[in-house]
């Protein structure tokens, strides 16, 4: 059972979650952190992570839309920041070309994240197996079975939790895993659903210790938002008003409902 009452020490904590975001979905991850009951903090400069890190609850680095310069401060926002909060890692489109692996490997060399978010794709680039993305997104089809040991593989390789999203997410810490099913289709017409669910997880990471059941509530928390923002769509309605309709879940999803309409199964 995952203790969904966090949800509530949240929204009563308003932890600050500190962001080097992806430019792409920037806005809507700052948005979605205040819809569930955190604070954001948006820093970029390399110059300023000390002191970010200080007064921060935890930190999350996406490494999407790439140069030096990001790489340079989330390797000091890391450094810092994993002294004493949780830190999520979302290496976006890793896969997508030699240098960004190699740069966000350099990262992961630096320190060890509490939690990574990927997808089926950027999970087996960072395992260096035989897969391909489109960009930033996963076209790798894979069987339960696969995904399971692909992100059980990464756990275990890095010393970390693995929530690996899809259609099914699936969270492990090499020994524990859970499949989180639920969600909506939708969620693949919008971009940046995935930046926003590892900046959740930052969110659940600030009020519950155990970083695996952590992740599964963030995982959990994202697919019940989605599947009341299909819901909520009215007929010929499309992604904006779904887009939209996820932050209204986000801000208006109630601890009761929460743990009602979670569909997660521990394996």
């Amino acid at each position: 059972m995952l203790p969904f009452d966090r949800l509530d020490e949240l929204r009563k904590a308003r932890p600050l979650i500190h962001c080097i975001a992806n430019l792409v979905s920037a806005n809507d991850c700052a948005n979605v952190l205040l819809a569930a009951g955190a604070s954001a903090m948006m820093a970029q400069a390399p110059e300023e992570m000390e002191e970010i890190a200080a007064i921060s609850c935890a930190t999350v680095l996406n490494t999407g839309t790439p140069d030096e310069e990001k790489f340079t401060a989330c390797r000091l926002s890391g450094g810092f920041a994993v002294k004493n909060q949780p830190v999520v890692l979302d290496p976006v489109g890793v896969g997508a070309s030699a240098w960004r692996l190699k740069e966000t490997e350099k990262l992961l060399e630096s320190f060890t994240p509490s939690v990574i978010r990927v997808n089926f794709g950027e999970a087996w680039a960072l395992l260096h197996r035989a897969g391909e993305e489109q960009g930033v997104d996963s076209t790798v089809g894979a069987t339960p079975a696969a995904r399971l040991d692909c992100a059980r593989a990464l756990a275990l390789k890095r010393g970390t939790t693995v929530l690996l999203s899809g259609t099914e997410d699936v969270v492990t810490d090499g020994v524990r895993a859970c499949r989180v099913l639920g969600g909506s289709a939708w969620m693949a017409r919008v971009t940046g659903t995935g930046c926003m669910l590892s900046v959740l997880c930052g969110a659940f990471t600030a009020v519950e210790p155990d970083l695996f059941l952590a992740a599964s509530l963030a995982s959990a928390f994202w697919k019940v938002c989605a599947a009341k923002a299909k819901d909520a769509l009215a007929s010929g309605q499309g992604a904006g008003a779904f887009r939209s309709a996820l932050l209204d879940a986000a801000s208006t999803l109630e601890t009761g409902e929460f743990a009602r309409l979670t569909r997660a199964e521990m394996l």
